[in-house]
């Protein structure tokens, strides 16, 4: 149990209500005073309300909700604030108000500032078990209190009485008494609606104290200029007229079957087209006025990146010409990569687009982290879950999580129901025991493809879907390497294009290397993660393009060979004639072979065969040592997995598509008690998940609580870090900017303290220095630099708190040999030979020392 803090202070009677300030002006002036700031808090929490459809009214926000909004800041009604607050104010005298003669602004931190003291009040008003909670957290996390209202360091009696007579004031204000608050659901909805209202009425819109407010009608003004503003559909339109080709069944039976909230699954191969049944669904659910928005989640950034462009074409698609919101906001880390040209006051502009907003927008795409962090105990957590809420929820290749996101993702699904949102989950490929857990009900039908629809209210349906041709795909499992290098070599010289899959970055450069040194009259080319953002836009771009659809004149031309790794078993549209893989698991397997023949009007030569290879082990030798056997791609999946998915595709000489997926991964996940070696590699699987389901259990919200620190929406055994690579740089002390040279010769200036005169010129170096960065394991990265060495990088980077001293980025310098160094010169990683090419990306190479006899 917390000990209460007993810090000597005396108690003084408290400043009048209307004495109190709640903000102060850009040039020292006072600002708004508690009581008006708290009342515009409150009526922007009652529009925004107003603004969102009854039934989500209804089962969300109870009467009274604005109450809580505005009770936020009762915190400020307390001498360390009021102390510091007039402190910031032009000609105050330090402590020299008599009310607050003995306050010291520097002890708030001990209780979490003011948001700790309007916990305190609402608990010694006996507001209920959430609602204190809930004002407590309204800066994104819940404070550690260990006083009462009335003790002595929040100005006693006299100032506790003085913030009670707040809140009749604001009740009276806004004619309403608090609601009940009934579940951690509402609790986090309802803080997320606090949040945001007080972020709208901290707004420069209200900054001047003199203006009426009210008569002026800024609440309205406020809530337009941040851009919630209901978007305009055009009605009626057919899924051709928004996409331009008709349904196929699949589709239609989505679409029919998803109209009201609830949790759907469509499970289909790739290529199908469920990305364009999933929007057009949720364009009928709009109409219907059963959604308030969609939420598209992905695994990565390069795949929301992708259905972001295609997301924008839909809503330019369903959306009136003079409708805001024609653009989805893009959500996740380097999002603002891509949106540096914000324009304050436009719906689609900057106030939505500033970090954790973004997903309060009605239209928007990203990372599935930023949905899971709505269940998550995070700072501002709770704003996804308000952001969520009512929303259609597209949750998109789901099959590709490990136990630990898995987990999470099964919390989210269950929110999202109590969040009243329309979830639509996309797969290629799903285990029963994983329908069973998103749907929460018990699956009956394995056919394949497969409709599964959970109504929030009612039984599990199953809609089976037959398809109108199935594909034979020849499978050949291949143990030696050269075997499948001169087949690769023949198909390429015979013009076809070639697909070769590795499962690490490594394994990836040296089969490039290797292919690379023939020369003969093929291209080659390599894509993976460990080239510069901009190397790997640029090639991805260029390989899209050769083995992209309607694109005859090139695949005519010559021969190729991609190798890479899994970046292009998910995120590309590649469609390749022959199929080159290193062994991984069933699912995965699947994915990559989707990839052959992808597009029925792609040109091939008149030799190719819808062929993959795959680099696989003996089984029984592989059941026996499979670390050994399967060497570095047991690092990457689990050697039970790996050696049930090879007892799987060993002996098989051909497989159909899409008839055989669900057979395969059944075969590959079903339970099954095992013996020997096989039952080793089940235990140490079992327990992984095990650990991997706690670690994501731990870091769940609970009880409304939310924690300072951030817990992880991915697990990971290595750590990464940032490293960004440049030729050359100068410091210029008489410009007190930095000049850099990058890898490919261009120039640029970064003056040291751009960000504060010149915001849009600082955001575009900002984006262009993370361009020319590259994400790499920490124990494969450059060795760390003092924060204080890389101080004219400070203002463009976020390097780490000063206190620790090390950088969180890492810098080096590429010389002309295309060796990685110190910015200092000299070795960069000691045991390892660092570089960095064009074609190859970023390499790490082992320094073997060889004993001397």
């Amino acid at each position: 149990m917390l000990k209460r803090k007993t810090i000597d202070i005396k108690e003084n009677l408290a400043l009048p209500l209307d004495q109190c300030l709640a903000k102060t002006l850009g040039d020292k002036q006072q600002g708004r005073k508690i009581t008006e700031h708290c009342q515009i808090v409150g009526e922007v929490a009652k529009e925004l309300i107003t603004r969102m459809p009854q039934w989500l009214r209804d089962n969300l926000f109870p009467q009274g909700s604005e109450l809580i909004a505005s009770a936020h800041d009762l915190g400020k009604v307390s001498p360390t604030f009021q102390e510091k607050i007039y402190r910031g104010t032009q000609g105050y005298q330090k402590n020299s108000k008599p009310e607050l003669k003995n306050a010291n602004p520097d002890i708030e931190k001990l209780w979490g500032g003011h948001a700790g003291v309007s916990q305190a009040t609402a608990i010694q008003l006996k507001l209920g078990r959430y609602i204190p909670k809930i004002l407590g957290q309204h800066h994104g996390y819940s404070p550690i209190l260990s006083n009462l209202a009335n003790d002595a360091v929040f100005g006693g009696e006299s100032w506790q009485q003085q913030r009670e007579l707040l809140v009749i004031e604001l009740k009276t204000r806004l004619n309403t008494d608090f609601p009940e608050v009934n579940s951690d659901t509402q609790a986090r909805v309802l803080a997320g609606l606090t949040t945001v209202a007080d972020w709208i009425g901290s707004s420069s819109r209200f900054d001047d104290p003199t203006e009426d407010w009210q008569s002026l009608s800024l609440v309205n003004k406020a809530l337009d200029d941040a851009g919630f503003v209901k978007p305009q559909l055009q009605p009626n339109l057919s899924f051709p007229q928004i996409f331009g080709f008709e349904p196929r069944e699949i589709q239609e039976t989505l679409i029919e079957n998803c109209k009201q909230s609830g949790v759907y699954v469509l499970e289909a191969p790739m290529g199908i087209g469920k990305t364009e049944a999933a929007l057009y669904a949720a364009y009928k659910l709009l109409g219907y006025g059963e959604a308030t928005g969609i939420y598209f989640a992905l695994p990565t950034q390069l795949t929301s990146d992708k259905i972001h462009e295609r997301m924008n074409e839909f809503l330019e698609s369903v959306l009136a010409p003079n409708s805001p919101h024609r653009e989805a906001l893009l959500v996740h880390g380097n999002a603002s990569l891509k949106r540096i040209f914000a324009v304050e006051g436009n719906p689609n502009g900057s106030w939505f687009q500033e970090g954790k907003r973004g997903i309060l927008a009605p239209f928007s795409v990203g990372t599935i982290d930023q949905a899971l962090m709505a269940v998550m105990s995070v700072k501002h957590g709770f704003i996804r879950s308000f952001g969520l809420a009512g929303k259609v929820v597209i949750l998109d290749e789901v099959h590709s999580y490990d136990a630990y996101t898995g987990t999470l993702l099964d919390e989210l699904v269950k929110e999202l129901r109590k969040l009243h949102c329309t979830v639509i989950i996309l797969t290629a490929t799903l285990t029963t025991e994983r329908r069973q857990k998103l749907t929460a009900q018990q699956p009956k039908e394995q056919h394949y493809p497969l409709i599964s629809v959970s109504p929030n209210e009612g039984e599990l349906q199953e809609f089976a879907v037959d398809l109108s041709e199935n594909n034979k795909v020849s499978i050949h499992c291949c143990r030696q390497k050269e075997c499948a290098i001169d087949e690769a070599l023949k198909r390429a010289e015979e013009g076809q294009q070639v697909l070769w899959i590795e499962n690490t970055v490594a394994e990836a450069q040296a089969i490039y290397k290797r292919l690379s040194a023939i020369d003969i009259n093929v291209e080659y080319g390599l894509l993976h993660s460990r080239f510069l953002k901009c190397d790997r836009a640029n090639n991805e771009a260029k390989w899209v393009a050769l083995y992209g659809k309607n694109n005859p004149e090139a695949r005519k031309q010559k021969g190729r060979i991609l190798v890479g790794t899994q970046v292009l078993e998910q995120s590309l549209d590649i469609d390749a004639d022959f199929l080159v893989s290193r062994f991984c698991p069933t699912d995965i397997l699947l994915q990559r072979i989707g990839r052959l023949w992808r597009h029925k009007e792609s040109y091939r030569p008149d030799n190719a065969k819808r062929e993959a290879w795959l680099l696989a082990p003996e089984l029984q030798a592989a059941i026996k040592e499979a670390k050994t056997e399967f060497g570095k791609t047991a690092k990457v999946y689990a050697p039970y997995v790996l050696c049930r998915s090879l007892a799987v595709w060993h002996q098989l000489e051909s497989i159909e598509l899409p008839k055989d997926i669900r057979p395969l991964i059944e075969a590959t996940y079903q339970a099954k008690d095992e013996i020997e070696e096989m039952h080793q590699y089940q235990q140490e699987l079992n327990k992984k998940r095990e650990i991997l389901q706690r670690l994501a259990l731990v870091g769940l919200s609970k009880g409304g609580q939310t924690l300072p620190e951030n817990v992880s929406t991915r697990y990971s055994e290595q750590d990464s870090v940032q490293v960004l690579l440049i030729k050359a740089y100068q410091h210029h002390a008489e410009k007190q900017a930095t000049e850099i040279t990058l890898l490919n010769g261009d120039k640029y200036m970064l003056p040291k303290n751009l960000k504060f005169y010149d915001k849009l010129e600082w955001r575009k170096l900002a984006a262009m220095l993370i361009q020319n960065t590259v994400q790499v394991a920490d124990y494969l990265a450059p060795e760390k630099l003092a924060i204080k060495e890389l101080d004219w990088l400070r203002n463009y980077f976020y390097l780490g708190n000063p206190e620790f001293g090390e950088s969180l980025l890492r810098v080096a310098l590429v010389n002309e040999a295309d060796e990685v160094k110190r910015l200092m010169g000299g070795k960069s990683l000691e045991g390892y030979e660092l570089s960095y090419e064009l074609s190859y990306g970023y390499q790490a190479i082992k320094i073997v020392k060889i004993k001397e006899i």
